[in-house]
């Protein structure tokens, strides 16, 4: 097989990688890159990193804006960057393409980890309503057993993005042009009680002023919203009304990026077990970019 790795993509991937202090395995990168080779040349690039255990000990590389046509697990089977498996895990996205029209597609992987997610974004003027989704035979049951959840807290309506963990064989929900009531202190508050997540800290309430974005993460074992996430999008992290955390705070103010201005964005999680934060730091940026993640409320 022809190795198409972009050197300049697998380089800036290892200098990210001894920024945060994570042991990058050019063979992995390289095998990733490979595989889906021109693809990638348009792509925009980010890397994120994140506190508490389950993030530890890897540096997450993101490939978005992907041919909308090109099916990203396919490719991932194809060049054995992951195994087949008949869990409904497998089976999901090439449903989710088949449904429904996709705007551009993403991947996920680790220098570590390897090949980990992907990425399915919905046309800007044709997002999609949850009670749509849950009709494909392989989405998780939770997401229609949650579906009067998130339609009574207004976020139902417009899903903009649906990723897909292979790894830990789970999916992100993100709710495009959310109501900026979701993001209120009383009423964020009450959808992580009902979602059976502890309460928010004053922490998150307060970035929660400034978010954009909300996401759920849901699976096939149990009918409980796993996780929450509450993202803003900034050129400036340490604006946000929140504490850095300074491992995320020494990647912010290190890491490099090919546009004119740094975009960043800084989330917290809600997870059974508290909260985690994340930091996505974009290398290689378009304009539309922010366009797809805000989400106008005119769309």
């Amino acid at each position: 097989m022809r190795d198409n790795t972009d050197p300049a993509d697998l380089s800036i991937i290892e200098e990210v990688s001894r920024l945060v202090g994570v042991p990058c395995s050019a063979r992995t990168v390289r095998s990733i890159l490979s595989a889906y080779g021109d693809t990638l040349e348009q792509a925009v690039v980010a890397f994120r990193v994140a506190t508490g255990e389950r993030n530890a000990g890897d540096l997450d590389c993101r490939f978005t804006m992907l041919p909308p046509d090109l099916d990203p697990y396919a490719v991932a089977l194809a060049n054995g960057l992951i195994e087949a498996t008949d869990h409904p895990v497998g089976s999901l996205l090439a449903e989710l393409h088949a449904g429904f029209p996709i705007g551009f597609s993403g991947i996920d992987f680790g220098v570590v980890g390897g090949f980990k997610k992907t990425w399915s974004f919905f046309p800007l003027d044709d997002l999609k309503p949850l009670s749509e989704l849950v009709a494909l035979e392989s989405m998780p049951a939770s997401a229609a057993g949650n579906l009067d959840l998130f339609t009574r807290y207004g976020v139902a309506d417009k899903v903009s993005l649906v990723g897909i963990d292979y790894r830990h064989r789970s999916v992100n929900l993100y709710f495009g042009a959310a109501p900026a009531s979701v993001f209120e202190p009383g009423a964020l508050t009450s959808l992580l009680r009902e979602s059976g997540l502890p309460a928010p800290s004053e922490r998150l309430l307060r970035f929660a002023t400034g978010a954009f974005g909300i996401y759920a993460t849901l699976t096939w074992d149990s009918p409980k919203v796993q996780r929450i996430t509450i993202a803003a999008m900034t050129d400036d992290p340490l604006s946000l009304p929140v504490t850095i955390e300074p491992d995320i705070e020494d990647f912010l103010k290190n890491s490099p990026y090919r546009t004119d201005g740094h975009q960043f964005v800084y989330a917290i999680t809600v997870a059974p077990r508290g909260e985690y934060h994340k930091l996505q730091s974009y290398y290689r940026w378009r304009p539309q970019v922010e366009t797809t993640l805000l989400v106008p409320d005119s769309q």
